[in-house]
């Protein structure tokens, strides 16, 4: 856990880079710093190394006051990561992640296992990656490099500086990827630096929203900064398209989910009529005897005589129950079927309309805090 308690930053001009910050980040957590240029964002950051004094306040990292102890010792527990990755150019990829290691004494044979076993970690190929030299590397490669690095002995608390900025879209997609996938499993203590409100939204557990002079505005999830902009200043920072972010921080409920009759592939086309009919619908699912989702029936293809499994097609959008209401919107514009049915592992769960779509953005507003 790191707790920052009214932490300031004065320089001699006098200017004011950090103002009475209270701030704690709950271990595991993705604490995403976002604001204007300027906020203090990459200040706060060096504060919690020391590389940056705090001019008052006190930062605590796991319990240990970090204003009080050997900063070298600090920094050696935890990893940086920043824009520029600053891997040094004569050493090849493998000298680089071995930094650390090294510095605090790891024989020569760990620091290879952890080099390979890092760089298996951040999607790089050991055999193919480790004598390599950085000007070898792409821009993400490069990052990865970096991230791998700072990972070395396995510190508790990551601090990242716009890590990902000048990467271009397309890489820089697939490396949020990578992110949540690595998070995923070696759940670090995140303190990470950022201007874009749509990184902060998708790789952060809480958003820390800060505005000129260091000034802290709402520290909440990405649901609640989006749907409930504490003041004007986050709502103008979030952007006027905030709700359609929401979307994607929101995952489907199977409580706001809408219904079809099921019927079996065995099933008479008469029956399923009826079915349809009785729900006063156009639709039907079909499903199987353990209710996996094997295709959907209209009632325009229910006319006449036959079974259900002669007639049916497959379901023209599908997310799977885990997925987040941005997928299924997306699901609904490219169909025109007008549902997406919800499958859990290929067990059918219901139907998402529009109008349960809206219901549920809906009740999660009322439902934040």
């Amino acid at each position: 856990m790191i707790r920052l308690e009214s932490i300031t930053k004065r320089f001699p001009d006098g200017r004011v880079a950090v103002d009475n910050l209270d701030l704690e980040v709950d271990e595991g957590d993705v604490c995403m710093l976002v604001g204007p240029s300027g906020c203090g964002k990459t200040t706060t950051l060096k504060m919690i190394n020391r590389l940056v004094e705090p001019s008052s306040g006190r930062i605590y990292l796991d319990g240990d006051d970090v204003t009080t102890v050997d900063p070298v010792g600090l920094r050696r527990r935890i990893g940086y990561v920043i824009q520029q990755v600053g891997l040094f150019p004569h050493q090849n990829v493998a000298a680089n992640v071995a930094t650390v290691p090294r510095l605090v004494g790891w024989d020569r044979q760990r620091a290879k296992a952890r080099v390979d076993e890092l760089l298996q970690l951040v999607g790089l190929d050991p055999a193919q990656f480790r004598d390599r030299y950085p000007h070898q590397l792409s821009g993400g490669q490069r990052q990865r490099v970096g991230v791998a690095r700072a990972l070395a002995v396995d510190p508790p608390v990551l601090l990242m500086d716009e890590p990902f900025g000048a990467i271009d879209p397309i890489s820089r997609d697939r490396i949020h990827q990578e992110f949540l996938r690595l998070q995923g499993e070696v759940k670090k203590t995140v303190v990470f630096v950022t201007h874009d409100i749509n990184e902060a939204v998708r790789l952060g557990t809480r958003i820390a929203i800060l505005r000129q002079g260091g000034v802290l505005e709402q520290y909440a999830s990405a649901a609640e900064v989006l749907g409930r902009p504490a003041s004007p200043f986050v709502a103008d920072f979030v952007g006027s398209d905030r709700g359609v972010k929401r979307l994607s921080v929101m995952a489907v409920d199977v409580a706001h989910l809408a219904t079809l009759p099921v019927v079996e592939p065995g099933a008479g086309l008469a029956d399923a009529r009826h079915a349809i009919d009785d729900a006063g619908g156009v639709w039907a699912v079909v499903v199987d005897v353990d209710g996996r989702l094997v295709g959907a029936l209209s009632r325009r293809a229910a006319n006449g005589d036959g079974s259900v499994r002669e007639r049916s097609v497959e379901v023209p959008a599908t997310v799977e129950a885990g997925a987040t209401l941005k997928d299924a919107f997306s699901q609904l514009l490219l169909h025109d079927a007008g549902w997406v049915a919800v499958v859990d592992d290929g067990r059918f769960c219901g139907i998402l309309t529009p109008d349960s779509l809206y219901a549920a953005i809906r009740d999660s507003l009322a439902d934040d805090p």
